[in-house]
């Protein structure tokens, strides 16, 4: 039987918790289960966490956590407006339920849930063949990428109902083995979310299901979070965060376990499956005790509030007892508990580099698989960075499923016109040479001597084709062509721009802007061009080396330079970066250029940001209309994600003021 019950607090002699037979210790085995969702597809996304859950207990887990919205896929976006969207998920956590009731292990799933007409975010608590209860996600996040405040319904503090008899609300739940507090996602990142009045009221392990998305420096964000949550609180915290991508956001799975501000668990990313460890409960009343601070923190919230209600599971009904008879206590692998590891983790660089690489082949590999419509995938070189970039994250894709022959996944096309150079065309044809991917070279010339006659029949007498046309018309055609492929193929076309150029305009609507996904439109130029070096060390690829020999520039017009064009790179992302990030005014932005780049004038550095700001502002209405972008850092040019800028605006506020150039 369930009861709910008030208790007022915890302390070391009444934890609640009763303590396994001739032993001093409360050993508890914690799962971290990572599992790659496609939104929608029921059936399949509960089959995989079944195949999870059963391998944690294979490996004698005590408590199984997998991620946020596990059953339906993240993001859901509007699709949680559909009553039957959600009310289809039930059935399916049912039979997770079902077909786990004969394991001696406790999991917290995510699923959708439908109550009293609202839709909630939810972290369902189950073992023994039944779902003990369900905890609705309290912070509902509206900031960058996320939308979640307009259609979901947040958890009330202190609030405790019914779903389908299963007790829902703010609540905590005790087993056999501890009292455990389930919550979602954001709810672990607010100072104030519930993983506070949860542990004041008995809780001492925190089971966090989520689904954090990638960005460039989350790691550490979330180790300190984490960290710092586990010491303020005094608890155990277990975290499992969704590997995989859909549309444009990637998840890099993995997860924590931190008891106390102590580290425990690390788990591996951007894989599914899951990781364990062993941890001494006991150990968590046993600092809160000692720790003054957390006993009169706890004792004052417990004076002027109701503890948080708890869901009793009596062993007698559900016990983890046999799973956790061979548990032993946590040791060191490498021998001594005052001295660190031995093993060196990698450099800083290298893990940077290493997350943006697996971020992006994750986006383009579930990009390409989920949409069940693609049978290859194509990309447009131009002997350039940015496509010899795009064609080495889908060749590492494909090296992952095809490790035969990865070439065959792939179609690489060398379209040059009269302004290409014999030096792109022979990298172009070297890299596709050394991937063992096959190149077709298809001129364009004939086509845009064609369309340029065309352009002029269209104008009126005195109007003439400008250069800036002439350049268009190179992208266009080389844009369409690959849409005809791409049609008559099957194939998915990458589209290759890099997110500096795309943000000041330096790019064609229906030419290089095209494409089903775009691989690099959040990657700004210098990381681009950082990325192909990183990648020239690991491989030593001639076709890189070739790439990197030349200036960058787009080979529209005769001896194009980029940067000559437009201004270095460096300083174009550091524009950008203060402007776009930063909502620095443009003076600003200037003063900080200044002490950025000392070796420039401060005339050349005025202008360089008046023409970046005149360039941004003034491209928006193109890049609005780019494709689906993978999402790799807190900033990037996606309109229904991170920056949402008005297309129609009067760009007056953002010159730079008189007084400011005196």
């Amino acid at each position: 039987m369930i009861t709910l019950s008030r208790r007022n607090g915890a302390t070391e002699a009444d934890g609640g918790c009763p303590v396994i037979e001739d032993s001093t210790m409360r050993l508890v085995r914690i799962g971290l289960g990572a599992i790659d969702t496609t939104v929608g597809a029921f059936r399949d996304n509960t089959d995989r966490a079944i195949a999870v859950a059963h391998a944690m207990a294979a490996d004698a887990v005590t408590i199984g956590v997998l991620p946020e919205q596990a059953i339906g896929g993240y993001p859901v976006e509007d699709l949680i407006q559909w009553q039957g969207f959600v009310a289809r998920q039930w059935p399916e956590l049912e039979r997770f339920a079902r077909e786990t009731a004969a394991l001696p292990t406790v999991f917290v799933i995510g699923v959708s849930v439908l109550h009293d007409g609202l839709r909630y975010n939810c972290a369902a608590t189950v073992a023994g063949g039944k779902i003990r209860a369900l905890t609705p996600k309290q912070k509902l996040p509206t900031y960058n990428i996320f939308y979640e405040g307009r259609t979901l319904s947040r958890g009330v503090p202190g609030a405790v109902s019914a779903v389908h008899g299963v007790p829902f609300g703010d609540l905590v739940v005790r087993f056999d083995f501890g009292t455990i507090a389930p919550e979602v996602c954001e709810d672990l990142w607010s100072p104030d979310g519930p993983t506070k009045r949860r542990t004041y009221s008995g809780a001492e392990l925190v089971c966090n299901v989520s689904a954090s998305p990638f960005r460039l420096g989350v790691v550490q964000t979330r180790r300190e979070l984490i960290a710092t949550r586990a010491a303020d609180y005094q608890c155990c915290i277990a975290y499992a965060n969704l590997v995989g991508a859909n549309d444009g956001l990637i998840f890099d799975g993995g997860g924590y376990v931190n008891q106390n501000g102590k580290w425990v668990l690390e788990a591996s990313r951007w894989r599914p499956g899951f990781a364990a460890a062993t941890v001494d409960l006991d150990r968590t009343p046993r600092l809160r005790a000692e720790n003054t601070t957390w006993r009169d923190d706890a004792e004052h919230w417990l004076a002027s509030n109701v503890p948080v209600a708890m869901v009793d599971i009596p062993a007698a009904e559900f016990s983890t007892g046999s799973g956790r008879a061979g548990l032993t206590y946590p040791v060191p692998t490498h021998g001594s508990f005052f001295l660190p590891d031995p093993v060196s983790p990698p450099s800083e660089r290298e893990q940077f580099f290493d997350d943006i690489l697996d971020a992006l082949t994750l986006g383009v590999g579930d990009y390409f698989e989920k949409n069940r419509i693609f049978r290859k995938i194509g990309v447009a070189l131009s002997g350039g960075r940015d496509s010899l970039l795009t064609l080495l994250v889908a060749h590492r894709y494909a090296s992952r499923v095809r490790p035969e022959d990865p070439g065959s996944l792939i179609q690489a096309f060398y379209m040059p016109s009269r302004y290409s150079s014999n030096e792109t065309r022979h990298a172009a044809e070297t890299i596709c040479r050394e991937l063992g991917v096959p190149l077709e070279i298809v001129p364009i010339d004939d086509a845009y001597e064609r369309e340029l006659a065309a352009t002029e029949a269209m104008l009126a007498p005195g109007e003439t084709v400008t250069e800036l046309t002439k350049q268009n018309i190179q992208a266009r055609i080389r844009g369409q062509r690959m849409w005809n492929w791409s049609n008559s193929s099957g194939g998915l076309f990458l589209q290759t721009g890099n997110m500096s150029e795309k943000a000041v305009g330096y790019t064609t609507i229906g030419g290089d802007l095209e494409g089903a996904l775009g691989v690099l439109a959040n990657v700004p130029k210098t990381v681009v061009m950082a990325l192909l070096d990183y990648l020239y060390e690991q491989t030593g690829y001639e076709g890189i080396a070739l790439v990197l020999a030349k200036p960058p520039g787009p080979e529209l017009a005769p001896n194009q330079k980029g940067e000559e064009e437009l201004m270095p790179f460096p300083v174009l992302d550091a524009c950008f970066h203060l402007f776009g990030a930063e909502k620095l005014l443009p003076e600003d932005v200037e003063q900080a250029l200044a002490a950025m780049f000392p070796d420039y004038p401060c005339e050349q550095l005025r202008a360089w940001v008046e023409k970046f700001t005149r360039l941004f502002l003034a491209s928006i209405y193109k890049w609005v209309q780019a494709p689906i972008s993978l999402h790799v850092g807190n900033l990037d040019l996606d309109r229904e994600r991170a920056l949402q800028l008005p297309v129609v605006q009067d760009r007056a506020w953002a010159a730079i003021q008189p007084e400011s150039l005196t």
